[in-house]
């Protein structure tokens, strides 16, 4: 767990969206990958909404998101101090105003209580604890194997939404099966896109769509290819054209319609 706020020395500053976002990241903790840029992207929220995200960490998604869409109200919530901290900072560095609170998706502190979000975003630990060795430093090993059930992560997201509202998250592969189930249980109309490292190769990531109240029958999309070719065989980045204007030009990412 990380209590303290972290020192300028132990964090780097890093582009985003081709540079439209820096955000400030932990040299030695949890750093972000693409994922929580194509969750954002994801979001189909419209300004004057409010958009919020469980376990926000240090605010990647959130401030990809409120770049991209201007003037949403934004709101996370982060266990561990140290980054609900390090958001906070992440957030008034790109000129973006929103309310980090620091608590537990299980027991979710009277503000959270207090929102209702069109939107919610959830980029949950990866992993369950004790399914692998943990890592060395104690806030990235609770960022990637947080204590709390999937299950507790859709309930709460369930009860912010407001009637309509939808819920997206991102997470691995091999918990599909138990975010379908907990989806299933306090949402509707639920989307499976599958993230393919390449074409012809198995997920390692899905996005899920879900609405409060929805309706539809479950859809499982066809895959989105991140990389092209079949190996990557050139200095520089080979993302699928729709996945870089999503990372380089912070354009939305729509689910097949």
């Amino acid at each position: 767990m990380r209590h303290e706020p972290f020192a300028d020395e132990d964090l780097t500053r890093d582009a985003f969206l081709g540079g439209r976002l820096h955000i400030r990241q932990p040299r030695a903790g949890y750093r972000a990958g693409i994922d929580p840029v194509l969750l954002a992207a994801a979001i189909p929220a419209r300004s004057g909404e409010t958009a919020l995200e469980l376990g926000c960490g240090a605010a990647p998604a959130l401030c990809c998101l409120g770049i991209r869409v201007p003037g949403l109200t934004l709101a996370g919530l982060e266990l561990q101090p140290g980054y609900a901290h390090l958001a906070r900072r992440n957030l008034a560095e790109n000129a973006l105003v929103g309310t980090i609170l620091t608590g537990d998706v299980t027991d979710p502190p009277a503000d959270l209580r207090a929102i209702a979000a069109d939107h919610v975003l959830i980029n949950p630990p990866y992993f369950e604890p004790g399914t692998r060795s943990p890592a060395p430093d104690p806030g990235r090993e609770i960022a990637l194997a947080g204590p709390a059930p999937l299950a507790a992560w859709i309930d709460t997201a369930a009860r912010r939404l407001k009637p309509g509202g939808t819920c997206h998250v991102v997470l691995r592969a091999e918990r599909l099966p138990e975010a379908l189930a907990a989806l299933a249980a306090r949402l509707g109309s639920i989307e499976a896109l599958p993230l393919l490292p390449r074409a012809g190769l198995a997920p390692r990531l899905v996005l899920l769509r879900a609405r409060k109240g929805g309706r539809a029958a479950f859809r499982l999309h066809a895959g989105l290819v991140l990389h092209e070719g079949d190996s990557h065989a050139r200095d520089g980045d080979d993302y699928a054209p729709a996945v870089s204007a999503v990372l380089r030009n912070a354009e939305a990412l729509k689910f097949p319609a």
